[in-house]
């Protein structure tokens, strides 16, 4: 029957059945869409509108940004408040532009309020990490310890460097070899520190081992006058220049002195190469560690003989 038909050229029932579904489906589809049409093209213009609401958005949070920097500067307030007011006032004013977009979609403010305040706890004790290192950056504004550009030794885990920005939560610290060290507020508030760079002078300490045949009194005198000479060394500074121990294999000669603090590395190393060329011009030895055996004239005749007798 089904052939039959088919040869005749009409269309099976199934078939017919199944395209009046899939017409129907698709009236249903049409007809949704024809009444819906209003509310998808306003919530396509509401997308619209909170993607241009955002970028207008950022620009003024960019140029709020850049005028509360100027005024900082006019005021020559520190660079570490700086940077912590800017990064503060970022976090700010995105939070109040994202929930400016979410009211314009309808979301009832007083809601999200309530939401954001009941859970409040959770969130709290969820960041209280970040939450310490936001209240350790207010100390470190507030106590200044150290402020941007000084040098600082961190004594927990001996991280050091010099402190390039305070951000809310953290502290990024550069290093001598141009790395990055990230530290967190509440490490830095928690924990003892040194600041290497606190003070405009800083001493300068020097030790020199010389041989105990050497002339102590002749070795004195070369390095006090070099220290006298060298033009980073403030005069009007205490100079010393004595004997500080006598080692197992040397006399330890200990000098102190004051230099600024930003020329503290380059005179210690220009002034430890001039005391060792200046040594050896006066033949004063520099020892280094050896073992000297000493053995009686009896002992080693004996031990001679010995030696040939093997012979």
């Amino acid at each position: 029957m089904f052939l039959t038909n088919t040869a005749k050229g009409e269309v099976p029932k199934e078939v017919a059945e199944v395209t009046t579904e899939a017409a129907k489906e698709m009236g249903k589809f049409a007809q949704y869409v024809n009444e819906n049409i209003p509310a998808l093209i306003g919530f396509g213009v509401k997308v619209l509108l909170a993607i241009v609401f955002f970028f207008i958005g950022r620009k003024v949070i960019k140029i709020i940004r850049k005028i509360i920097r100027r005024s900082f500067e006019r005021s020559s307030a520190d660079k570490g408040v700086q940077q912590f007011i800017d990064s503060m006032v970022k976090v700010l004013l995105y939070a109040l532009l994202i929930f400016s977009i979410a009211a314009k979609f309808g979301v009832d403010t007083a809601s999200v309020a309530a939401l954001l305040a009941s859970g409040g706890v959770a969130i709290g004790l969820a960041l209280q990490g970040s939450l310490s290192n936001f209240a350790g950056g207010v100390l470190i504004l507030m106590l200044k310890p150290f402020v941007v550009g000084d040098y600082i030794i961190e004594d927990s885990q001996k991280n050091e460097g010099t402190v390039k920005e305070i951000q809310i939560f953290y502290t990024k610290l550069s290093t001598v070899d141009n790395k990055t060290i990230v530290i967190p507020n509440g490490t830095l508030a928690n924990t003892s520190l040194t600041n290497v760079t606190a003070k405009d002078i800083r001493r300068l300490d020097l030790s020199i081992d010389i041989a105990y045949e050497a002339n102590l009194r002749k070795a004195k005198e070369i390095i006090e006058s070099l220290l006298k000479e060298d033009q980073s060394i403030l005069k009007d500074e205490e100079i010393l220049v004595f004997v500080d121990r006598l080692g197992t294999s040397s006399v330890v000669i200990g000098t102190r002195a004051w230099v600024k603090t930003e020329e503290y590395w380059p005179t210690r190393w220009r002034l430890l190469e001039e005391i060792k060329l200046a040594l050896d011009e006066n033949y004063i030895e520099i020892p280094y560690q050896q073992i000297t055996l000493h053995m009686k004239e009896n002992e080693g005749k004996k031990q001679l003989q010995n030696s040939e007798n093997r012979i």
